[in-house]
């Protein structure tokens, strides 16, 4: 199977798998899937892949989920309650750096056989996650700040607060998209890549960001229609 075929199968599943949680647990499922999602973006980013002829890294899918999650989440429940699916990203964040640090504090025993997999992969954890961490606390709040300020206009020109979801779910993230890619894979990976491929994977990354992007919008549609009908089948 190709990694084209690959990604494009795990956008979907991904995406379905978020909306499966919201349907099933609410608003909670999608904070889960924020901890989830920030969690394992962060250890796939260390893997370099070639797909539809750039180098890119892996967890540009997974952290684009997190855009998902605060533009369902600012769109269903309040502007609020986007900004605590934000928080539980950090806090997920701050965690895992502290115990997958303490991981490396440990002297193996003569018949460990996972020690030196583990270092090779968590050592660079602490950067591209302290990286990650503050890259995402700009970059989740101003997404969420966008989201309300399209919300805004939409309502003032055309005076409906219900359409015009796609509005402010593709301007939102779109450009918060292109500001992340630049601001993590900068601090990230300069030093250890040399600036032609931290270009390349700026570029690549917005582009995936940008096609992720545009894919989600069915998805928050789906979303907010399910929550309605579940809504008021309740009431």
């Amino acid at each position: 199977m190709t990694n084209e075929i690959l990604l494009v199968i795990t956008l979907l599943a991904e995406y379905s798998a978020l909306i499966l949680l919201h349907q099933v647990f609410g608003k909670n499922g999608l904070f889960m899937w924020t901890s989830i999602a920030t969690i394992a973006a962060n250890i796939e980013v260390l893997m370099l892949v070639k797909a539809f002829g750039m180098e890119m890294t892996l967890g540009n899918i997974l952290f684009a989920s997190t855009f998902l999650v605060t533009d369902i989440v600012s769109e269903l429940y309040g502007k609020e309650e986007s900004k605590k699916a934000v928080k539980i990203g950090i806090a997920t964040s701050i965690s895992f750096v502290a115990i997958s640090s303490s991981w490396l504090l440990y002297q193996p025993s003569a018949s460990d056989f996972a020690t030196s997999s583990i270092r090779t992969i968590f050592s660079n954890t602490p950067r591209l996650m302290l990286a990650s961490l503050a890259v995402y606390v700009i970059v989740q709040f101003f997404d969420v700040w966008l989201y309300h300020k399209w919300w805004e206009l939409t309502d003032r020109l055309f005076g409906n607060h219900d359409k015009f979801l796609w509005v402010r779910n593709n301007g939102s993230t779109i450009l918060s998209q292109l500001l992340n890619s630049v601001l993590f894979n900068f601090f990230a990976f300069y030093g250890i890549y040399g600036n032609g491929t931290i270009l390349n994977i700026i570029v690549s990354s917005f582009v995936i960001f940008l096609i992720t992007s545009l894919a989600d919008t069915p998805f928050i549609y789906i979303c907010r229609y399910m929550h309605r009908k579940k809504s008021n089948r309740i009431s």
